[in-house]
């Protein structure tokens, strides 16, 4: 066995890229490799394609072939078939049973391909759906799907949209073992069978080696490729690579390497040093996913570590749930160096997340902390549309002229039965509003008045434990009381034209009083205890809290087993769609000093106008909300925390906040202080700065992690290199660089370098001031500028009496903001991996 914590896995594997897997036994019966357009067969990572010409094509349009000084990336792309209206292909199918549907595109310089927007089908799925590579950041795309052919033949059809073209550079069709795609795996939250897997399509979006090399199709036998895990993680010190000799796996009875390849379980992630005091802390990969699907998951195992049988016990999370705990891998295995994997099933629509995460940590009761994971791949599953990509259903964008006539009998008997179920489900309605009329009467809250404060309690039943939870509330800051019929008219009945966002407790709307004034709804999901839970945080916050840069509780609403909260409308959303992924005008660099000002402005005080303090917890730029004033306020207390006490530290509790803001001193120890906001705040000031996500995993690996990235041209002193190019010519270069000091103090590694919110909102209105008096000001020496612990301050005269009144921040626990409510249009999205 052979230990790689220090050295690295690639001697390893260099000979191993010369040679195919000696285990290679899988033929398959369908294997048609094509290359559209081209006049000759391509050789592509060992695989022979043959030009498309020699195959079923039908409306076969104009055929582009690259010349010899191609910029085509790979020999795959080299050339393409371009149609200007529906065609596909028609593939004779031997064997029935799963087959790998793969396709490349890549759109050839000079053809205007870019703009090109597509549907791609299958007759009974949809693989695509109006993609253009203008809204997709890379020079080309590789889709690969899994479905269960049941006919002798697959068509696969190709639609131009929008009177656009399209095209295509190479597709496979090629079967897959049987036993590759199980019918049924574990389904997560609540744990239960999820059955019906063979009747859906799947679409590969990860496949990870973990702590090993990049594999090809000359190292699996079914044509996959495997990729590092490294961009994905969310600490790189928090792993270990180890790694064995391939041959040394030893495949059970009922395991064949076209699960994974050797390689696959020979190399693997084991804990490494992630600088913590008692060695428990999970090992977590972050994914990017859209939520509006439900997720297959594989977890590939193999105790390559261990030097004795029931040695290593650890626990796997996927998400907010344990998928597998007490894990004894060699027990369950039978063997050390025996493979063994894990399926399951997580719906990540229900976390309103559009990250998922898979953690292993070791279980505290073993005598040796450690924990594994060699392999991982997660695959969207078609939704009830049977489609991969949105809602549009295949018998809406593709009729097939021999297949008319029984596409008009399926969609009239689809029309009848349809309108017996209607009939059906009015009925149900009138009966089940008859009965809510005699059951539900009077509201759940019970208000009662002590001295000068009302008390409103709720006892709630949670529809996933039976267990009661019980919401009190004692402050005059809860507002007034909402009918349900007035927050139905408000919402035009929950209008999905007015959402506004989607957060853990549920979805929250655009209202309208009958006077004209502007609310934002937030209406809970009874049946998410997360949701329960945030709500009770929220209100037990904010029924205390009163500050112009944080949000103001209006009122709520409860009738009808409904929990809502009212807040006043903010304008101009989330700070976040100001700055990407959104048409809106760019920000100045006055606009965001000031945005940034107002928002530590809020944490400032949170963390000392109370009498204990309050962490935040969630930090991040869609929990800033800006008015019509573009004023900031700190939005989504769902998290937040109360602070240590005086004879503390700091709180120890499970790690909760989003991936790419994290504490990382928070994440590996589970210490909570006020510094884990600043660190938070500190990602925020990056990317308010340079315009992109906290975590980007498409990006290289240098630039996945804004903090990490900007943090390197920082120290450089080159941080105007990376910023918003909107901002070119408008920063002053002392503002820029009391801006980047600033970031790079709320970054430190641990909480004790890093700075009060105190001193960080006096650095940032000494940037503001810098900015504003450019034209009068040359650059200070560096003893000048900085106010933050370790730095020398020294008083800048010129600026004595344009100083923001920082005493009046410092003192505002006295409620003197409390006529300026604020809310939020969006709330968040929480990231909770158990066991921190």
């Amino acid at each position: 066995m052979v230990n790689l914590r220090t050295m690295s896995w690639m001697p390893l594997v260099l000979a191993f890229f010369f040679t195919r897997d000696s285990n290679a036994a899988f033929a398959p019966a369908d294997n048609y490799l094509l290359a559209c357009g081209s006049s000759q067969n391509v050789t592509y990572i060992g695989q022979t394609y043959v030009p498309d010409s020699l195959h079923s094509l039908e409306s076969k349009e104009i055929s582009i072939a690259a010349t010899a000084n191609s910029s085509a990336p790979f020999s795959i792309y080299q050339s393409a078939r371009i149609f200007h209206s529906m065609a596909f292909y028609k593939f004779d199918i031997k064997q029935e049973g799963y087959h790998w549907i793969r396709l490349y595109f890549y759109p050839l310089p000079g053809h205007n391909l870019t703009s090109a927007s597509m549907t791609v089908v299958t007759e009974n799925f949809v693989l695509l759906n109006n993609f253009s590579f203008k809204s997709y950041n890379s020079s080309y795309l590789f889709k690969e799907y899994v479905i269960n052919v049941n006919s002798d033949s697959l068509i696969l059809a190709l639609i131009p949209s929008n009177n656009s073209v399209a095209f295509i550079n190479a597709i496979e069709v090629v079967s897959v073992p049987d036993e590759l795609i199980p019918d049924q795996a574990v389904a997560l939250s609540p744990i239960a069978p999820f059955n019906g897997l063979s009747g859906l399509a799947l679409e590969t979006v990860y496949r990870l080696n973990m702590g090993g090399p990049h594999l090809t199709a000359l190292n699996d036998t079914l044509g996959r490729t495997w990729e590092n895990d490294v961009k994905y993680l969310h600490v790189n010190s928090s792993v270990a690579n180890v790694s064995v000799s391939p041959s040394s796996i030893k495949y059970p009875a009922i395991m064949t390497p076209e699960i994974a390849p050797n390689w696959v379980y020979a190399t693997a992630e084991t804990m490494g040093d992630a600088n913590t005091i008692n060695g428990n802390f999970n090992i977590t990969w972050v994914f990017p996913v859209d939520p509006s699907f439900i997720y297959f998951i594989r977890v590939h195992f193999c105790d390559i570590v261990s030097e004795s049988l029931n040695s290593l016990l650890f626990n796997v999370y996927i998400n907010d749930d344990a998928a597998l705990l007490d894990l004894d891998l060699s027990n369950l295995a039978g063997n050390l160096d025996v493979p063994l994997y894990k399926d399951f099933v997580s719906n990540i629509s229900s976390g309103n997340s559009s990250v998922l995460t898979v953690s292993v940590g070791p279980d505290t009761s073993a005598d040796w902390i450690n924990a594994i994971m060699n392999g991982l791949e997660i695959m969207k599953l078609s939704n009830d549309a049977r489609s991969l990509s949105g809602v549009q259903p295949v018998e809406t964008l593709l009729v097939l002229p021999h297949k008319k006539n029984k596409i008009g009998i399926i969609l009239g008997f689809a029309l009848g039965a349809s309108a017996v179920l209607v009939l059906i489900v009015l009925g149900c309605c009138c009966f089940i509003a008859r009965r809510s009329k005699t059951s539900n009467q009077g509201h759940s809250w019970i208000p009662a008045l002590y001295g000068n404060s009302l008390t409103l309690t709720k006892t709630t039943l949670s529809r996933k434990s039976g267990t009661a939870s019980c919401i009190s509330l004692a402050s005059p800051n809860v507002g007034r009381f909402f009918s349900f019929q007035e927050i139905m008219d408000a919402t035009n009945k929950f209008d999905e034209s007015l959402l506004l966002g989607i957060g853990g407790f549920g979805r929250v709307y655009k209202g309208t009083m009958e006077d004209g004034t502007k609310l934002a709804v937030k209406r809970g999901n009874n049946g998410s205890e997360q949701g329960l839970a945030e709500f009770q945080t929220e209100i037990e916050m904010l029924s205390k809290l009163r500050h112009r840069h944080l949000v103001s509780l209006i009122g709520y609403c409860d009738e009808r087993s409904e929990m809502i909260l009212v807040y006043e409308y903010m304008a101009n959303g989330p700070l976040r769609n100001h700055l990407y992924g959104t048409d809106l005008p760019p920000l100045s660099w006055k606009q965001r000093l000031e945005i940034c000002i107002g928002s530590a402005r809020g944490l400032h005080y949170l963390h000392t106008g109370a009498a204990q303090s309050i962490i935040h917890r969630d930090v991040k730029t869609t929990n800033i909300l800006l008015d019509e004033n573009f004023v900031a306020k700190v939005a989504d207390f769902g998290l937040s925390k109360a602070g240590p006490a005086l004879d503390q530290t700091h709180v120890s509790t499970a790690v909760k906040g989003s991936f790419g803001y994290l504490d990382p001193e928070y994440f590996r120890r589970q210490q909570l202080t006020e510094k884990s906001d600043v660190y938070s705040f500190g990602v925020v000031l990056m990317e308010v700065l340079c315009t992109r996500p906290a975590l980007n995993p498409v990006l290289p690996r240098e630039q996945v992690n804004i903090a990490e990235w900007a943090m390197i041209w920082q120290k450089k002193g080159m941080l105007d290199r990376i910023m918003d190019p909107n901002l070119e010519g408008q920063v002053n270069v002392a503002s820029l660089k009391k801006f980047g000091e600033t970031a790079e103090k709320c970054l430190a590694e641990y909480g004790v370098d890093r700075p009060s919110m105190g001193d960080v909102l006096w650095n940032l209105e000494y940037a503001l001031q810098l900015e504003e008096a450019s034209s009068a000001l040359t650059e200070p020496d560096d003893n000048s500028t900085n106010h933050i612990p370790g730095i020398p301050l020294t008083p800048v005269e010129p600026f004595d009496n344009s100083v923001s009144n920082i005493e009046g921040i410092v003192n505002s626990g006295t409620d003197d903001d409390a006529g300026d409510a604020a809310t939020s249009s969006v709330f968040s999205q929480l990231v909770n991996p158990r066991g921190r």
